[in-house]
């Protein structure tokens, strides 16, 4: 059986003239291609009542968490930097829900970019609203180049799950206004840009989570350490089959 992967679903919130698009819940294409070249059978959640989320959690054996507006700081305890971007309390309110439910029944789980932020505030770690507001930051974390190109270079830890994919010294493609501040009990940094913002999260004592601050869903097609990113995601789905 392949891997059944939830992806939360993003909202367009643009004006349109067509009544079935209004409000439609999407996928962003490249991770759903990303998911099923890997080995993995893509569902399509979109966001619902959190009450809704224990019936979903039988369909999947692991979750990503994708990119997408920033998150409402209300769920780290801040009130609105005067640069916050764009925020959707609703699916936020329906991910940390599916997150929280999902590390409880032990589904793999991978984030990417915003879902690495996602990750971190629902699981009690909080954010820099802004990266004006990271005293350390100073590269471009918001690229120029086209976004399936590489713009910066991240360090990874000796010795973690992400080393194993990427090396210890990826090119990567950066999207991001926000960044993690203080990270949250269950996991630990597993990689940083050259200016010390946190780019990987992982699990500390096992492999359930790992969440990049970049978009390899984007380089997958040329560039071989985004597509062991989500081969690893998909054998880490499949180990959880087993174990059912």
């Amino acid at each position: 059986m392949r891997p059944r992967i939830a992806l939360p679903a993003d909202t367009l919130d643009e004006a349109t003239n067509i009544i079935n698009e209004r409000n439609a819940a999407f996928a962003p294409r490249p991770a759903v291609e990303a998911i099923v070249k890997a080995g993995g059978l893509p569902i399509i959640l979109p966001s619902v009542d959190p009450a809704d989320v224990a019936d979903y959690l039988p369909l999947f054996d692991g979750v990503i968490f994708l990119g997408g507006a920033d998150v409402d700081p209300t769920f780290f305890g801040e009130e609105p930097h005067m640069r916050l971007g764009k925020t959707y309390r609703k699916r936020d309110l329906f991910e940390i829900e599916l997150l929280k439910q999902a590390v409880a029944a032990n589904k793999a789980i991978m984030g990417i970019c915003r879902g690495l932020q996602l990750i971190n505030v629902g699981l009690g770690g909080t954010l820099y609203q802004d990266l004006s507001e990271d005293p350390n930051a100073t590269l471009k974390h918001s690229q120029a180049a086209m976004g399936n190109q590489p713009s910066h270079h991240v360090t990874v830890v000796s010795g973690s799950t992400l080393a194993t994919l990427t090396g210890e010294r990826p090119y990567v493609n950066s999207r991001h206004h926000q960044t993690v501040n203080v990270v949250a009990p269950t996991l630990t940094v597993t990689a940083r840009a050259d200016d010390q913002v946190v780019e990987a999260l992982e699990s500390k004592d096992s492999d359930q989570i790992l969440a990049v601050q970049w978009h390899p869903e984007n380089m997958y097609k040329h560039h071989d350490e985004s597509r062991q990113l989500f081969k690893n995601f998909i054998d880490r789905a499949a180990k959880r089959i087993d174990r059912d």
